[in-house]
């Protein structure tokens, strides 16, 4: 996943803005390149967990019917930026990516395929 450094800021941005809950939201891509980040709503306002907005994810999956990559993204404000087990079960949509935001530390970003409980980290370029 290709990432431009102001995508990359804004994924951090609203960890940083949501802490200590987490953050969700979803991003357009074209060709593996993220094209937008979208924030979407955290409906349960929860340090521990998310449940993105329906609203976010019905555009989420606009995107997906007009042929455009999907990101969903989502932050662990004390954890690593690795899928909890939760966030594995959850993972409904195999041909998306997930994207981690960790501020444990340094802030971090990374993106995961995940299918059928197979879990599965892909590199994350900042250009």
């Amino acid at each position: 996943m290709v990432i431009s450094q102001a995508d990359w800021d804004a994924l951090v941005a609203h960890a940083q803005d949501e802490a200590p809950n987490e953050c969700c939201g979803y991003a357009r891509m074209t060709d593996g390149r993220v094209d937008e980040v979208v924030r979407g709503e955290n409906l349960r306002a929860s340090p521990y967990g998310y449940e993105i907005d329906p609203r976010s994810l019905m555009a989420a999956n606009d995107l997906d019917d007009e042929g455009h990559g999907v990101a969903i993204y989502h932050s662990h404000p004390r954890s690593a930026a690795e899928p909890s087990q939760t966030d594995i079960n959850l993972a409904f949509y195999p041909h998306w990516r997930y994207v981690i935001v960790s501020l444990a530390g340094a802030p971090e970003v990374r993106a995961w395929r995940i299918e059928d409980g197979r879990v599965e980290e892909e590199d994350v370029v900042v250009d």
